[in-house]
């Protein structure tokens, strides 16, 4: 075990919430790490929690232990489970969909419902608001420290039995590239796709070229413009728009030094879809 142990809520960090997470896990164990990977989810925005878990988890080492609590139905009948993923890592969240992308994208080996009632924070039985202390950090510890072990949580369950959320499945047909806008770069307003890189190269698109990007919101056209796919954003002025390719080796779409998505009022989702093509040259007489 690696003994790491990395927490995401939508919790922020006005208050004591994440401080009493921490101090949860180092009451089972000091001899684990804890990190975060954000706590500035939005209020209840499980796609956020689920694309966030997807971006960051397989860059940890193997047997990390991943806390996701974006928890809208706390204190329902939910269910609290924990996964194994193909790549190594535990992830214990609520059954609410938050393992959708990483489910679709890189794969779950196995997963188990954890005991609400037996597995818990000794004396938190009269609490019910608050099981990211109470079972997911406490439970995320015991693992991560050695303490249990992932078949010591709970019993099986059917990988298909767990929540998912409707996902946009990237396409390229007719020398169209067309995906969802899934996330954003939040600190920069870029805007990330679904489209992976194989597609532009599959339609020989290189950097340099010009491509016609078009949005469209719940299937209406909201943008449309020629940009450079740029190999970074240094290659285009100062408030100029680039295609480029993010971290996780998919499209991006954004302005340079400026916010694509404030700029342009663009969201993120199912709701928000995206078509690349190559631009025609235009040939000057």
């Amino acid at each position: 075990m690696g003994n790491y142990l990395v927490l995401q809520t939508d919790f922020g960090l006005g208050d004591g919430a994440v401080s009493a997470m921490y101090g949860v896990a180092h009451m089972v164990s000091d001899d684990i790490t804890i990190g975060d990977l954000t706590h500035e989810i939005p209020p209840y925005d499980i796609w956020a929690a689920s694309y966030r878990l997807y971006q960051t988890v397989k860059y940890w080492p193997q047997e990390t232990v991943f806390v996701s609590v974006v928890d809208p139905g706390v204190g329902s009948t939910r269910r609290s489970i924990v996964a194994k993923t193909i790549s190594g890592h535990y992830i214990i969240t609520p059954d609410n969909g938050s393992l959708t992308h990483i489910a679709h994208y890189q794969g779950i080996k196995e997963i188990r419902a954890i005991d609400e009632v037996t597995s818990r924070l000794p004396h938190s039985e009269e609490s019910h608001t608050f099981h990211g202390r109470d079972i997911y950090a406490y439970n995320g510890a015991r693992l991560a420290s050695g303490e249990i072990s992932f078949e010591d949580l709970g019993n099986t369950v059917a990988n298909e039995s767990i929540q998912a959320l409707p996902l946009i499945e990237a396409k390229h047909s007719e020398h169209i590239l067309e995906g969802s806008i899934d996330v954003l770069d939040i600190r920069f307003g870029s805007l990330w796709t679904n489209i992976p890189l194989a597609f532009m190269k599959e339609e020989k698109i290189t950097h340099d070229d010009q491509l016609q990007v078009t949005i469209y919101h719940q299937g209406k056209k909201v943008y449309q413009n020629i940009m450079k796919f740029a190999k970074s954003f240094a290659d285009v002025n100062i408030g100029e728009p680039l295609v480029y390719v993010n971290s996780l080796v998919n499209i991006g779409v954004a302005v340079n030094q400026d916010s694509f998505s404030k700029l342009y009022h663009i969201g993120t989702g199912t709701d928000w879809t995206i078509q690349l093509r190559k631009a025609p040259k235009i040939i000057f007489e």
